[in-house]
């Protein structure tokens, strides 16, 4: 059974929370926007966009169109159009986007590949595993 245009659309606009003091342990995928003031460990996968808050922590590698990078996150982050790492940010592991604003104080620790060619690699190389030494 296939999604119509209208209900693939109603599942983008559909943004999911991740409150703070919650943790989840486990993979997050949704059509839409998902948004985690919380802590994830496990992949994150959203159709549309992430928003990671400033006080929490993503322990897994993220993929999106758009994301707003707050907080920590370890692991590879791949935005296939526009990432935003915000001053609060602490970032460990490898980041390919297709377009990038780091605010000054934002940290990254590891790889930036940024272009048309990178968002396409880095989705390409999404099911290989990230290691970073700390």
């Amino acid at each position: 059974m296939r999604n119509s245009p209208e209900a693939t659309k109603a599942h983008d606009s559909v943004i999911s929370i991740i409150g703070p003091g919650m943790k989840v342990v486990g993979d997050c995928v949704t059509e839409g926007t998902l948004r985690i003031d919380g802590t994830v460990e496990g992949a994150v996968r959203a159709g549309k966009a992430v928003v990671i808050g400033k006080d929490s922590v993503v322990i897994g590698d993220i993929t999106t169109q758009d994301a707003v990078i707050g907080g920590r996150v370890h692991g590879r982050i791949i935005a296939e159009s526009r990432l935003e790492l915000q001053a609060t940010c602490v970032v460990e592991g490898e980041v390919n986007a297709r377009r990038i604003k780091l605010e000054e104080g934002g940290q990254v620790f590891g790889t930036i590949q940024m272009g048309d060619a990178a968002a396409k690699a880095g989705s390409e190389r999404e099911g290989e595993k990230v290691t970073v030494a700390g």
